[in-house]
């Protein structure tokens, strides 16, 4: 007779730490000679459900860029890819489902311990600058927080933790690569730019066409509405003339490389093909974070004038002023946002060969 497998016991208790987590809240207040201010124990609970989030984000985050971070990414992995960025998407929207958690506080209740933070920030949180640099925010794009530098406050180990991520391992420079290596650009009797030219070619003198012999609109219009569609030259030159894309990098006004730009518009324009509709996805979930996150710094920007109105937070910085611009200017994956400007209608677009649809597409042969 088998005799019974011995398994370790553990308790719910101890296996999720339970003693020490729920012993971490020590508001300052208490120490007071006022006594406890009722709503420091909430402001504390919050912060503390965001960094354990941000743990679990940068768990994600480490795991995707791993995936392709490599020469040769295994198609496998990207759907898994695509569940893993759907979490942290996930937990985006519950960051932002905090912020009403908060607001459930009024601005005198925060006045009751606020000036006990002094000089602690959020500013000061690591693991959200670990994010912001696993997501790809370069150090050029920052803004300045009261004058330090966004590192100033994290030890030496930490610094070089954060410099090491921007320059080498994370998700931008990773997609960058992988989408620079997508072999779907030139085939044997299609090529993409050229056919893709072609097309804006024809659906802008459709609609100048149409515009110019509209009987509703004045001249003046008629001109107004010609310009705001574009040309070959304005919306459409980043695309269309690589030399011009990469003047705009050298700029700093574009980021995504030309090769990388242009095989994320075919991924955009022909989703619907089989091979093409995980690396879509993937696209999808990029835009989707980095739009999330940008609702986060604006809600959180509107939080803090709720409370504060046009004080200086408690770090120092010029408060709600400065969490609304970080909510404007640091956009990550804003190029892949830019991406809609160059689409065109199913209508005009080029019909693939046969034989790129098979090669798109999922062929079983005996």
């Amino acid at each position: 007779m088998d005799t019974p497998q011995k398994y370790s016991s553990i308790h719910y208790q101890s296996y999720l730490a339970l003693e020490q987590l729920l012993s971490a809240q020590y508001p300052r207040s208490a120490e007071m000679e006022t006594g406890e201010a009722h709503e420091e124990m909430l402001f504390i609970i919050v912060h503390q459900s965001y960094e354990i989030w941000f743990k679990q984000i940068i768990h994600e985050l480490e795991s995707v860029i791993n995936m392709f971070n490599t020469d040769v990414v295994d198609e496998k992995n990207i759907g898994t890819a695509i569940a893993r960025l759907n979490r942290v998407i996930q937990i985006f929207k519950l960051l932002v489902d905090h912020i009403p958690i908060m607001e459930s506080m009024t601005p005198l209740d925060f006045l009751d311990f606020r000036n006990y933070l002094f000089p602690a920030s959020g500013f000061q949180s690591y693991q959200f600058r670990k994010v912001e640099n696993l997501l790809g925010l370069p150090e050029d794009e920052r803004m300045t927080y009261a004058g330090h530098h966004y590192a100033a406050f994290f030890s030496d180990e930490q610094k070089a933790e954060l410099d090491q991520i921007i320059k080498e391992k994370n998700l931008f420079n990773a997609v960058e690569a992988w989408l620079e290596r997508i072999p779907f650009l030139q085939f044997e009797n299609f090529n993409f730019l050229q056919e893709y030219r072609a097309a804006v070619e024809r659906m802008l003198t459709k609609e100048e066409h149409a515009i110019r012999n509209s009987a509703y609109l004045s001249d003046k219009d008629k001109e107004m509405r010609i310009r705001m569609m574009g040309s070959t030259d304005t919306y459409f030159q980043t695309i269309l003339d690589e030399q011009f894309h990469q003047q705009l990098v050298a700029e700093g006004r574009q980021r995504l490389s030309y090769k990388a730009t242009l095989a994320a518009l075919m991924i955009n324009l022909y989703n619907e093909e089989p091979l093409l509709q995980l690396p879509y996805r993937f696209l999808l979930c990029i835009v989707d974070i980095d739009e999330l996150l940008t609702t986060w710094r604006y809600r959180h920007a509107q939080m803090v004038l709720r409370m504060l109105g046009r004080k200086v937070g408690t770090g120092g910085s010029s408060g709600h002023d400065y969490l609304n611009e970080t909510a404007q200017r640091h956009h990550i994956f804003k190029d892949f946002h830019n991406i809609s400007t160059l689409l065109i209608p199913r209508s005009e677009l080029p019909e693939l060969p046969e034989n790129v649809k098979k090669q798109l597409g999922f062929v079983y042969s005996k």
